[in-house]
């Protein structure tokens, strides 16, 4: 494992955002270089705009397969696959253009993945409008990929040093949450989630907890029923088929156990049940990634902050740590235990 450096592809991400920043500022560290073998999948042009605001001394070079790529610090190699007008975009103003590049990136990196061609890809982030009005129908990565590697069973995972959440629920509005959800629904979220923290973390013996739906977790059906009537006998399923997962909770506690090592996981109900506190603890080092696919995807766990693109300011530590864990699950993958 320590000497395996897998490909791993970096897509852009919207080309007027931070994206091609937090790249840049990335690979500009030889740690990474050790670790895997990073393929910017994007647009050269782009780079070359970002590398002028923060002063980068970095070599860009055009590739045309993973394969040509040296790999070396000190150059970015890119898989240029757009060429977008220099004099028609500017930081911060998503157009159907971009969104289009952005489409471009993403499906190209999962086919290179699917095929091989890539051990992980890695995602900067995006602008869910860009891409729907440049044709998207999906409301972010995790729909398009599960979509384009044919797979029907998936979550999403945000995943820092101290505390893990999977959803359950994903981009929908809040007030469609409950609807949403089922036994079975909830059983899958749990199963692909201990299949994760086994075969990709590296948990012999995965804990994972339950976060309830309604305050104190329904409270004897005082605030709601879900609980009692979907979310217990949910958990009470995936106890019987073997699985380490208890609660449901009460969601303003649970996340303090599990930040200090109570819990493996805690899968929740809805989007921002499972980021609020995720982000309070990991807002410039927590990574986003895709469970259940059969490639290895990871992502920032920010948006395209456009206030700040163009300006330099941008923190890589996102993206640092998503390459670094797209690597160690990677070298996992290949050592034959993932």
């Amino acid at each position: 494992m320590h000497n395996y450096r897998p490909v791993i592809g970096i897509t852009m991400g919207d080309p007027v955002g931070i994206g091609p920043e937090i790249i840049l500022k990335a690979l500009s560290s030889p740690l990474i270089y050790k670790i895997c073998k990073p393929l910017v999948i994007g647009d050269l042009g782009v780079l070359e705009l970002a590398k002028k605001s923060i002063s980068s001394t970095l070599k860009i070079k055009d590739v045309k397969t993973p394969v040509s790529g040296a790999y070396k610090y000190g150059r970015i190699d890119v898989l240029s696959l757009f060429k977008l007008n220099k004099d028609k975009i500017s930081w911060g103003k998503p157009t159907v253009q971009t969104g289009t590049a952005m489409i471009k990136y993403i499906t190209t990196a999962t086919d290179l993945a699917i095929s091989g061609s890539i051990g992980a890809i890695v995602t900067c982030p995006i602008n869910k409008a860009a891409m729907q009005k440049a044709g998207s129908k999906f409301s972010g990565h995790t729909e398009l990929l599960a979509e384009r590697t044919k797979t029907d069973n998936f979550a999403m995972m945000l995943a820092g040093r101290k505390l893990r959440v999977v959803l359950v629920t994903i981009h929908i509005p809040l007030k469609n949450v409950s609807a949403e959800l089922s036994k079975e629904r909830i059983v899958k979220t749990i199963q692909i989630t201990w299949h994760a923290l086994h075969y990709s973390f590296g948990f012999k013996k995965p804990r994972i907890a339950v976060a309830g739906l309604n305050p104190h977790a329904g409270e004897e059906r005082m605030f709601g029923d879900e609980e009692e009537t979907i979310i217990l006998p949910a958990i009470d399923s995936a106890s019987k088929k073997g699985f380490d997962v208890s609660g449901p909770f009460p969601p303003d506690t649970v996340f303090y156990h599990a930040a200090n090592g109570r819990y493996d996981a805690v899968v929740c109900m809805y989007h921002d049940q499972g980021l609020i506190p995720f982000k309070l603890l990991h807002f410039t080092d927590g990574v986003n990634t895709t469970l259940g696919l059969p490639i290895i995807r990871t992502s920032v766990d920010h948006g395209t902050a456009y206030d700040i693109a163009g300006t330099g300011k941008a923190d890589p530590g996102s993206l640092v740590a998503a390459i670094n864990m797209a690597a160690e699950h990677a070298a996992y993958k290949n050592s034959g235990n993932g």
